[in-house]
């Protein structure tokens, strides 16, 4: 039996800006390094012709890479990045070649005296630049799957802590109902039901949506409606569409945590309000909740330490998760960048 081809190494994002910028400097600091040895000749002008020459086909470089990596990451092994190293030297010596051709065609003045002396130093140039870069890039590629790899475990650790305690506050709430309320128990399992599906899901994805959320909370406060009845009053406004891409389970533990804490506590409850609406750059929610007559024992913050590892993960720094006492209400405050602003290995 044959073996099975080697996977293809991935290969970056030659479309990004920073390819771009590195390919940029790289070709200023090769006319700069050369313009400073000993055997240089040419003025300013010459320099100057050098860093709009490597300038454009730093450009070139990348919009070539960028149209043909999807072609070249189907190629097994490393062979990927030995197509990019290979391209990036015929595409450096194709265009010094043209541009000596143009120099001496139209006699422009501005060009190497020996072109084909200089295609070949400009090609061999681009072969050791090349291969530094792709080295580089490979070395940052193999970084960042790893700490991926790594910020994926966390995020899947952190999700099996949260369903087991969400899920025993809820049969606690079954089995209270069971004895005094049949019926209001068996429209209890119904919701739980859908509870069980969303927090036993699969998370390869990682990404939800704001509508799926936002049901997943009002069968929770459907259930907790019927163990607190008229001590929990809850307003929700909802100001961004439903299709907001939302991790699974972010809403949810806030809802929980205002409910046990603060309204849970007090005897004649309070009120519950949950807010989510465009901002400046992003969306955000809000969940806040009365304080407790008395000051609440010290938990574990597992809640609200889950939402904002789950948030920094997805979204990166740019996110925020803040939590801040205002008239007498516990507020908690997601502030959620777009995700075009995103690693896009996080979506």
């Amino acid at each position: 039996m044959p073996a099975a081809p080697r996977p293809s190494t991935p290969l970056p994002d030659f479309c990004s800006l920073p390819v771009l910028f590195a390919l940029l400097v790289v070709g200023a600091l090769t006319v700069t390094l050369m313009r400073l040895g000993p055997e240089a000749s040419g003025g300013w002008s010459a320099y100057s012709a050098g860093v709009l020459f490597t300038s454009w086909l730093a450009i070139l470089l990348t919009v070539a890479l960028c149209k043909l990596r999807a072609s070249m990451q189907r190629l097994p092994g490393h062979w990927p990045y030995a197509a990019v190293w290979l391209l990036l030297v015929a595409l450096t010596a194709f265009a010094t070649a043209l541009l000596g051709w143009l120099d001496v065609g139209l006699a422009l003045g501005v060009g190497p005296a020996d072109p084909s002396r200089f295609t070949l130093q400009a090609s061999l140039a681009a072969g050791l630049l090349g291969a530094c870069l792709l080295r580089y890039f490979y070395v940052v590629a193999q970084w960042q799957a790893r700490v991926a790899a790594e910020a994926q475990a966390q995020v899947a650790a952190l999700q099996a802590r949260i369903r087991p305690h969400f899920l025993f506050n809820s049969m606690n709430t079954v089995a209270a109902l069971i004895a005094v309320d049949p019926v209001a128990a068996e429209r209890t399992v119904e919701n739980l039901a859908e509870l069980f599906r969303a927090a036993l899901g699969d998370e390869r994805e990682g990404m939800g949506t704001l509508g799926d959320e936002w049901r997943l909370v009002e069968r929770y406060l459907e259930i907790e409606a019927l163990r607190l009845g008229d001590r929990l009053r809850v307003e929700r406004h909802l100001d961004v569409a439903e299709t907001l891409p939302l991790p699974h389970l972010l809403l949810q533990p806030l809802v929980e945590n205002a409910i046990r804490h603060g309204i849970q506590p007090r005897v004649d409850g309070g009120l519950l309000r949950i807010v989510a609406r465009r901002v400046p750059g992003g969306a955000q929610l809000c969940v806040d909740n009365p304080l407790p007559p008395s000051p609440a024992p010290s938990g574990t913050g597992h809640g609200l330490r889950n939402v904002r590892e789950r948030v920094r993960y997805h979204y990166g720094d740019r996110a925020e998760v803040r939590d801040d006492v205002r008239d007498q209400r516990f507020v908690v405050t997601v502030f959620l960048p777009d995700l075009a602003h995103a690693r896009p290995d996080r979506r």
